[in-house]
Parts: C-alpha cells; structure tokens; sequence
C-alpha cells in the first residue's frame, strides 16, 4: 500500500501519523491530557517531547482527533477521515517545506512559513469546535521563524491549543517552554514495539523481528527502518560492540567501519550513527550520575570530536569508514578510561 508523502523523513510505504493509527503506548502520559480535555481546560500550547521514533506525532493526531470530537458536532469517524486526508478546517499542521524546485525539502521551517501559518489561525474557524495547530518539529524553526512562533504562543487564539513537538526539548527557547504544559513521552517496551511492527504491515520472519525490536531501543521508527534493511549484521556487530567497547580487535573495528561507511548515503549508516548518537548520550549521562569527574571529562570530549567529525565528513565528503575507525577508537580509549578506578 502507498501513503503519499507528507513529511521529509516519512518512511516509504509506511502509513504518515495522521492517517489514524491509535497510539500504543504512553498511557499515562494521555491520560493526563484526557483529564484536562474532560474538565475543559486544555492549555494554549502542549509541548510533546521525548526521544525521536517513539510516537510523538502519532500521538498529537491521536489528540487532535479526540479534541475535535469532543469540542465539535461531527462523529469521531468523519473527524479521522478528514485529517487522515488533511482536510479538516480546523487542523493547522506546519512541517518542513517541499523546495519550490519540487525535489526535497527546506532544511528548516522558515519564518516566512510561521507568518502564514500565524495568519491562517488568526482567520475565521471553518468548524465548530476547537482547533489544532501541530508543529512538527519545533525543532526544525530557526531562530527567527521560532521567535516569530513565540508571539502567537504568547497570546494563542481563542479555543486554539499548540502541539509542539520536539525531540530535543532542551535546545528550545526557555520562554517557549515555559508557555506550554510539558508532556514527556519515553521509549516503549519490546511488547509495545512489536505491536506497532505489526501494525506496519511489514511482513518478516520472527528472526527478523527479533532482531529489530532489539536494535530498536524503544523507539518503533527504528525498529520498522530495521526491518526494511537487508542486512542487518554489520548493526548487531555494533550494537554488540558498544555494550563492550573495549573487546573487539582493531583489525575487527576496522572491518565494522568498512562495513557500515562503505555508501555514505545508506540506510545501515543512517542507522549506525544514530546508535552511536544514543550511546554517547547515555554515556555521558551515566559519567555526570556517576561523579567520576575523569569519565565525565572524557565523555564530554567524546561527544564534541564524534559530533565534529562526522558533520566534517558530511560537509567535506571525507571517507566516512575512516571517520568511523577513529571514532570507534576514541570510544575505546574512552571506555579503558571509565574502567580505571584511579580517579574518583
């Protein structure tokens, strides 16, 4: 079955968040927001934050859909349909646009996009009811379409809530954040994952799904881009790797970064860097709990040359398996560092 594009990063084949899939999981999470639509007091703005691939967007439809149906007079089945065909007149939803070439998209959300959104909600509503505005992601405005974005968020429209989702909550604007009801959402369990595997549509074998979920770490979209890579071995070598970083060869890390950089522009090496991404997240955030003030150190330097390094292989067209080789060394050295107790 085909979906049509609506989105930069949409996966081919894969139904987009507003198509009318029913959330699997953060439970709590959407309680907390039903009990505020039931009492009638919906926010201005709601700030839908959490890692990347674990159901954000999925879940501000999802919203949207219920809010429609309560606030308005159409059953919840006309609702799905229209803003499962972008059609109902009281959802506003600002993404990335396509470029005026027709091939790709903008890299951000400018600001000439945030003005015309602003002045579609400041319009009459063509429903009864509430209205939506999604945003998907804030992340993705600069600094001038998300100054331009604060203003409306400052004094929203009547019976107007914003749905801003983010994947990095902590690069926001604090005078954003502090105008939206926070609603952190967290990764899934295996369970959680393979529901969402089946609902894909994506038939596998049960190796093959074995594997995705455990690659996945949670986060669904990870677990389908799994799925759709034909070899999957060089991603389970690394992931296996960096749960021991410091026991493999380095004739064997060698021939793991010739595997995953060999086409820079792949799908194994899409997903490669976003496990390393995590991994060198999770690290530091263990160096800070832990108060080994060396580890901490280190990792912090880890994190800025792993970052560098690969945004000046991108930006210059370097080898990117040699960017990998002495990535993956600087994390061993890292991790032979963290295993020594001489520094508290």
């Amino acid at each position: 079955m085909t979906f049509p594009a609506r989105e930069p990063d949409q996966i081919e084949g894969v139904a987009s968040p507003e198509e009318g899939q029913t959330p699997v999981g953060h439970a709590a999470a959407a309680a907390a927001v039903s009990a505020r639509l039931a009492a009638g007091r919906l926010p201005g703005g709601i700030l839908i934050h959490g890692p990347r691939g674990i159901g954000k967007a999925t879940y501000a439809f999802d919203l949207a859909r219920q809010i429609f149906s309560a606030t308005g007079d159409e059953t919840p089945e006309h609702v799905a349909a229209q803003v499962a065909a972008g059609a109902y007149p009281n959802l506003f939803v600002m993404r990335k646009a396509p470029r005026d070439t027709g091939k790709g998209y903008y890299t951000s959300i400018r600001v000439e996009e945030v003005r015309g959104f602003v002045d579609q909600l400041r319009r009459t509503r063509g429903r009864a009811g509430h209205r939506i505005a999604i945003i998907d992601a804030i992340d993705d405005c600069n600094a001038s379409s998300a100054n331009a974005l604060l203003k409306i968020l400052e004094e929203p429209p009547a019976d107007t809530t914003f749905l801003l989702i983010s994947h990095r909550p902590g690069s926001l604007l604090p005078t954003i954040k502090s105008r939206c009801f926070q609603l952190g959402l967290r990764p899934l369990d295996d369970a959680d994952v393979r529901t969402v595997l089946q609902r894909s549509g994506i038939v596998r074998d049960a190796q093959a799904v074995d594997l995705a979920v455990a690659l996945a770490g949670g986060r669904p979209r990870r677990a389908i881009e799994a799925l759709l890579i034909e070899e999957r071995g060089p991603l389970t070598a690394l992931r296996d790797w960096l749960a021991a970083p410091s026991g493999l060869a380095a004739s064997a890390r060698m021939e793991l970064a010739d595997a995953l950089g060999a086409e820079r522009d792949s799908a194994e090496l899409r997903f490669a860097r976003e496990m390393l991404s995590d991994w060198l997240a999770n690290e530091a955030r263990s160096a800070a709990i832990s108060g080994h003030r060396g580890r901490l150190a280190s990792a912090s330097e880890l994190w800025d040359k792993a970052r560098l390094s690969l945004a000046d292989a991108d930006e210059y067209n370097l080898d990117m398996r040699q960017t990998l080789v002495a990535l993956f060394d600087a994390i061993r050295k890292h991790e032979q560092l963290s295993a020594s107790p001489s520094q508290p």
